[in-house]
């Protein structure tokens, strides 16, 4: 995946909270958000350890405790870096984080264009970079946690060490596109969040809404991934100039090492249990991102209406 050169950054759409200063103290006192752990692969490991000892409710809740309302105390948002680095495609296509402010951009010119088409106004949400931990309006997390979308603030969160983490723990492909799809993921929740979906996402189990709302977000990330070459920016052109095969490839690579059966099976002591799955199995997700993917229509990503979810 590369960007246009000479297509324009907008840097605000990123908020810096790294060396803010701003800790996760507080610990976990519920599902955390939503995506949160579902694409944060040690949270996930967090999640199914504790979940055994009663320590977490896997069900039921959309927040954090604590009830917090934006950046907490002690933090700051820094973009002045970003801003000043962050400017074109082609700083995208040499600098990581200006690769990230590409994607955040690219993800949410497409919604914002695909509810003009529908009649509705997209209302943009920042991502937000921190480091260790952050105070959000659904309470306190730590980067155990992994990329998250607060629906009680409307942003998403993400420490982009968590990249690494997929390399390194799971032995995920990695790569850009796979970060997109990260992303992509993220932002598909904050669509359900506009559209009240998201109240839907409750329960454990194969077939539970929460299962069903993050195999929606996986085919929402499917569907920005189709017109991402062709989205244009405010100045008329695609800011992302292609996808590749191996682009995708990547996404479903990590697909495949996320889902719960598959975490389950490999870092939750070798029983897969069925009934704690709250993000559905490696192939449904691959199956929905897929789904997305090929027909490029957010209509054919309902989950909630029908039987076969793959």
């Amino acid at each position: 995946m590369r960007f246009d050169d000479d297509a324009g950054l907008d840097a605000s759409e990123v908020q810096d909270l790294r060396g803010s200063g701003g800790g996760g103290g507080g610990g976990i006192g519920g599902r955390v958000a939503l995506g949160g752990g579902g694409l944060g692969v040690v949270g996930l490991i967090i999640y199914f350890v504790l979940s055994q000892l009663g320590g977490v409710s896997l069900g039921g809740g959309n927040g954090l405790s604590g009830g917090l309302s934006g950046v907490g105390s002690g933090q700051q948002v820094d973009n002045s870096k970003l801003s000043s680095e962050c400017k074109t495609g082609a700083d995208a296509n040499k600098n990581h984080d200006c690769a990230i402010v590409a994607i955040v951009n690219s993800v949410q010119d497409y919604w914002t264009q695909q509810f003009s088409r529908s009649g509705s106004t997209y209302r943009k949400a920042p991502t937000n970079f921190f480091n260790g931990g952050v105070r959000t309006g659904c309470g306190s997390a730590t980067s155990d946690t992994g990329p998250f979308y607060c629906p009680a603030d409307s942003e998403v969160y993400i420490d982009l060490s968590f990249f690494d983490e997929l390399k390194t723990r799971f032995g995920a492909q990695g790569g850009l596109f796979t970060e997109a799809y990260v992303l992509a993921h993220e932002y598909g929740h904050h669509v359900q969040n506009l559209l009240g979906t998201s109240k839907k996402g409750t329960g454990t189990g194969p077939t539970s809404g929460s299962v069903r709302l993050e195999l929606q977000a996986d085919c929402y990330a499917g569907v920005w991934a189709n017109h991402a070459s062709t989205t244009p920016t405010e100045n008329g052109k695609p800011l992302i100039t292609d996808v590749t095969q191996d682009d995708i490839n990547s996404a479903l690579d990590t697909a495949s090492r996320i889902g719960d059966d598959y975490i389950q099976q490999n870092l939750g002591g070798g029983q897969v249990d069925r009934s704690k799955f709250t993000h559905g199995t490696s192939a449904q997700r691959k199956k929905w991102f897929t789904t997305g993917f090929q027909t490029g229509d957010p209509a054919r990503c309902d989950t909630f209406g029908t039987n076969n979810l793959g």
